[in-house]
């Protein structure tokens, strides 16, 4: 089965990868991970955990869950000879997420300067699916200039504003809308939150919808 990559980059929202990971991998989809030097950082700050390694199995299984036994295979971001840093190698697209400022501009840049680039720069050349997850405020001109630039490539941007529609009533709610919509842009079914069907009102003692 080809790999999903999944790039977890150094700003804010880390929670978001972890729950997607966890979703992707109970849904049996392979993952290619690759977490910066400044997200593990971020995992240590916002989750008070400290990864050992970036790589071992045995390291990651205690952050992202039993289920993604068998299903993670994680590289150094330092690592330019992994097989996700060409085209050639087969993968279903790439997320990053969060996805820091630094990275998103280096992408509308074609710089490679890790392997998270690299591998996105890739997923752009081939024309497969990358979703990016970006976590910043407020955006200033240069920001929005790259994510309009990406845009136009064809990258879906769905930047880490969660809705309230849905019943909202914890952080974990307001994750699981996020990770959601990702998932929706790479087509993969979930019921992570409540599907917008309009709005609900009393009428003669019922419920209608919309009218």
């Amino acid at each position: 089965m080809m790999p999903l990559i999944v790039g977890i980059t150094g700003a804010s929202g880390v929670l978001y990868a972890v729950r997607m990971v966890q979703m992707l991998t109970e849904s049996g989809i392979s993952i290619a991970l690759v977490i910066s030097e400044a997200a593990r950082l971020v995992f240590k700050e916002e989750l008070g955990i400290s990864l050992k390694s970036y790589t071992r199995e045995e390291d990651l299984i205690p952050v992202f869950g039993e289920k993604s036994r068998g299903l993670l295979t994680a590289y150094s971001a330092k690592d330019f000879s992994a097989p996700i840093a060409s085209g050639s190698y087969p993968t279903r697209g790439m997320v990053i997420i969060p996805c820091s400022m630094g990275t998103l501009g280096a992408l509308a840049a074609g710089m490679s300067q890790n392997l998270i680039h690299r591998a996105a720069d890739c997923v752009i050349k081939e024309g497969r699916r990358l979703v990016l997850v970006p976590r910043e405020t407020p955006l200033s001109a240069i920001h929005l200039e790259n994510m309009l630039k990406l845009a136009r490539l064809g990258v879906r941007v769905v930047p880490a504003m969660p809705g309230f529609y849905s019943g909202i009533q914890s952080v974990q709610d307001l994750v699981d809308f996020m990770v959601g919509k990702v998932l929706d842009q790479l087509d993969i079914s979930h019921t992570l939150y409540p599907r917008w069907t309009g709005p609900i009102h009393k009428t003669e003692g019922t419920l209608a919808h919309g009218e």
